[in-house]
């Protein structure tokens, strides 16, 4: 499953060289200067470059293990004629199931903790996230399904009453009401 951290974008390059398009110029590479218009659109390529890369390092370094591979990366050329990131995504495993429910349940956990890593998470990883919060859904029913099997009648019932007994505390942490 791929946990994208960003999609391709329009391209910021291109909406700028449309206006070449309409009788504007473009700079000659081998003056090596750059009119503002494209120095702008260099710095925006350098600002989503940045972003992109530190998304997808977060999910990187939340992956762990489940990591498939390094991040994978969509470029735009700028006007300077240097490949800026402007999309990207991380593979990772979620194929394999634990081997008992609790294991699955920590998987699933790690799985969510690496999709919704980034400070922004996309679309994408929102998508990933719920799909391993259905992992743990089911883990969890099957736990369930277990401990029905295994107790029996009393055994539930000896469960029921130790469990109230810890939220209650001993009976001389309880208040009487009564007097």
């Amino acid at each position: 499953m791929h946990i994208s951290g960003f999609g391709p974008v329009a391209s910021l390059y291109d909406a700028f060289s449309a206006g070449r398009a309409k009788g504007r110029r473009a700079p000659d590479p081998s003056d090596g200067r750059l009119s503002a218009e494209d120095e702008e659109v260099i710095r925006k390529l350098k600002a989503r470059d940045q972003e992109v890369r530190r998304h997808e390092q977060a999910h990187i370094a939340a992956a762990g293990g489940l990591a498939v591979s390094g991040a994978g990366f969509t470029y735009q050329r700028g006007p300077d004629g240097v490949n800026y990131a402007v999309g990207g995504e991380v593979t990772i495993s979620t194929t394999a199931p634990g081997r008992t429910p609790e294991e699955t349940l920590r998987r699933a956990d790690a799985i969510r903790r690496a999709a919704l890593a980034p400070a922004d998470p996309s679309g994408q990883d929102h998508a990933v996230a719920a799909a391993a919060d259905q992992m743990a859904r089911e883990a969890l029913m099957e736990l369930t399904d277990k401990a029905r099997e295994v107790e029996p009648e009393d055994d539930r019932r000896a469960a029921v009453e130790r469990a109230y007994g810890a939220i209650a505390g001993p009976p001389s942490s309880q208040i009487k009401a009564y007097a």
